[in-house]
């Protein structure tokens, strides 16, 4: 019975026979589903590395530029408040609004930078490997 019991609730909440008592106004919206970065690049194929999964909340003040730099594992972010502009060396560009979200480039040299009047929050969550950096920055 011990073995089968998390089977059994597998079951119960994805079929569901269960009801939440109260919650009636539960909604699912995908933000990104995607095998393909912002500009168009195709993301990479997951290595066979133990992976390391970062979630971090960044929040950038108005006017500020962040230095260049590259994330060498698929990340993604939604944004929290506020708006960013991200920009890549070849010359393409983002700009991202409150409610957006992005698939990050990977492995290319990027910035962005906060144009607007409010300081911009954004979570963005890596799926990168244990012992490897997920930002590198252009020296």
């Amino acid at each position: 019975m011990k073995k089968s019991f998390p089977v059994i609730c597998l079951f119960i909440l994805c079929t569901g026979i269960f009801s939440f008592a109260g919650e009636v106004d539960v909604s699912v919206n995908v933000l990104a589903k995607t095998g393909l970065s912002w500009d168009g690049s195709s993301l990479p194929v997951y290595r066979a590395h133990k992976p390391e999964i970062t979630i971090v909340k960044i929040t950038i003040p108005p006017g500020v530029i962040l230095p260049v730099h590259r994330h060498p594992v698929i990340n993604a972010g939604y944004m929290v408040r506020g708006e960013l502009s991200v920009y890549t060396e070849d010359g393409s560009k983002l700009h991202l609004k409150e409610g957006d979200a992005i698939v990050e480039v990977v492995d290319k040299w990027h910035y962005g930078k906060n144009e607007g009047n409010i300081p911009a929050t954004i979570v963005v969550f890596y799926a990168g490997y244990e012992g490897e950096p997920i930002t590198i920055y252009k020296k």
